[in-house]
This record gives C-alpha cells, sequence and structure tokens, in this order.
C-alpha cells in the first residue's frame, strides 16, 4: 500500500526482528531496503529504523497496517506549518475481527487510549500504528528512548520523552487499519496489559508523571502557549 500514496515514500524501510520467515526475500523482491535487527522487542525495531531513515519527516506503521492512498500525502501536509519539533498521529479502524470487538477496538481500546494518556501527558500521544516526527525530533530523542527492554510500548515510550517544546497533532481523518490480533483471546489481552504495565513501571521511575506534568505546564505558561 505505500506503493501506490499519492505522495510517494522518498524511502520504505521494514526493520526485520530476527524473522525465520521469507522477510529478506519480500524486501529484496519490493526493492526496499531492509533493515536487520537482533535486539529483540519493538522499541529496539523502531528505533533501529528511525536511526536508520534519512527524510525530514519519518512515518511508521506496524506490518498489517493498512493506510490509505493519501495517508503520506496528508502527514506532509499536517506537518507543513508546524515547526521543526513537530509530530502528528491518527486513529484506527480495525480490521479481522467481528463488527462488535472492531467497534470495542475503535471507540474504547484506542479512544481510551488517546484520551487517558492524553490526559496524562498533557498533550495527545503517538499511536504505533499511525505516526510520523519530523527528523529533528528524533534526533532529540533517539538518545533517551528506551531499546533494551523487549516488554516496552515503543509508541508510549517515545511519547512520555516528547519534551515541552515538541508539538504533537492529532489528526482524526489520519486514519489507518490495524489488525484486531490483541484482541482475539484472552492470553493476548493479557500480553498486552503486561507490556503496558512494564511500561509504565519504566517510564515512571525514570521520569514520575506528576512531574514531567508540571514540566510541561510550566514551559506553556513561560511561552504563553501550548506547543
Amino acid at each position: 500500500m505505500l506503493k501506490i500514496q499519492t505522495r510517494p515514500a522518498d524511502e520504505i524501510i521494514v526493520v526485520d526482528n530476527s524473522s525465520t520467515d521469507h522477510t529478506a526475500a519480500l524486501c529484496d523482491a519490493a526493492g526496499v531496503r531492509r533493515i536487520p535487527v537482533s535486539l529483540p522487542g519493538i522499541a529496539a525495531s523502531t528505533a533501529a529504523g528511525f536511526d536508520a531513515a534519512g527524510s525530514d519527516i519519518i512515518a511508521r506503521l506496524d506490518t498489517d497496517s493498512r493506510p490509505p492512498a493519501d495517508w503520506l500525502q496528508r502527514i506532509e501536509a499536517t506537518l507543513e506549518g508546524t515547526g521543526p519539533l513537530s509530530a502528528v498521529s491518527g486513529p484506527a479502524y480495525f480490521y479481522g475481527a467481528n463488527r462488535l470487538v472492531c467497534w470495542l477496538g475503535r471507540h474504547l481500546y484506542l479512544g481510551g487510549f488517546f484520551w487517558a494518556v492524553g490526559l496524562l501527558m498533557g498533550h495527545k500521544p503517538l499511536f504505533g500504528s499511525n505516526f510520523a516526527v519530523r527528523s529533528e525530533v528524533w534526533a532529540r530523542l533517539s538518545g533517551t528512548v528506551i531499546r533494551d527492554n523487549s516488554r516496552v510500548h515503543d509508541d508510549f515510550d517515545i511519547s512520555y520523552h516528547l519534551r515541552p517544546d515538541m508539538t504533537v497533532t492529532y489528526d482524526p481523518l489520519l486514519e489507518v487499519g490495524v489488525s484486531a490480533r490483541p484482541f482475539e483471546n484472552l492470553q493476548a489481552m493479557r500480553s498486552r496489559m503486561a507490556m503496558t504495565m512494564e511500561t509504565f513501571r519504566e517510564e515512571f521511575t525514570a521520569e514520575p508523571p506528576l512531574r514531567r506534568l508540571a514540566e510541561r505546564r510550566r514551559w506553556e505558561r513561560e511561552h504563553g502557549r501550548r506547543p
């Protein structure tokens, strides 16, 4: 689907985290750049892919994300007037399950994520299956994000490391399709919740959430605006 974007990607990078299937051959056939990563976990994979990217805007999708044809065009247009320290994220619809599960995933799970985490952080978070950051943002964050814990959600980690002078735009029309596999059984849900709790433990130990929020509010007062 990235091959049919109305705004072609400057480069497509696939991060291969020790796969045992035909990922390498598929990447060669598609003419995309493959980055092998041996350190386990999605956090390590995302960081490696962002490190390798050379464009001004770095956009991220999951392997099973389904972006519309104008996904990259919309990202570029949204970030055009937002400054060098900016990011954008949007929602998703779920596929691969019954209507009720997909509805609950979209409105309760994902809607709750944006609301609750946004309240906690004082700004909209980045949703891992559908976001982009400017390269200047990643240059500031690359040395601080967690890479060596496979139980950490990369999107929450990157969101939590955003500094007060960094802007997050939430575009409700920047929507992609994502797999409903996380809701397919109780074990999958438990695993996801365990990752969430581990992510909270890592982030809150390094920087307590109330202190982080107070720092952001103080920055906003001093500069008379929200970034």
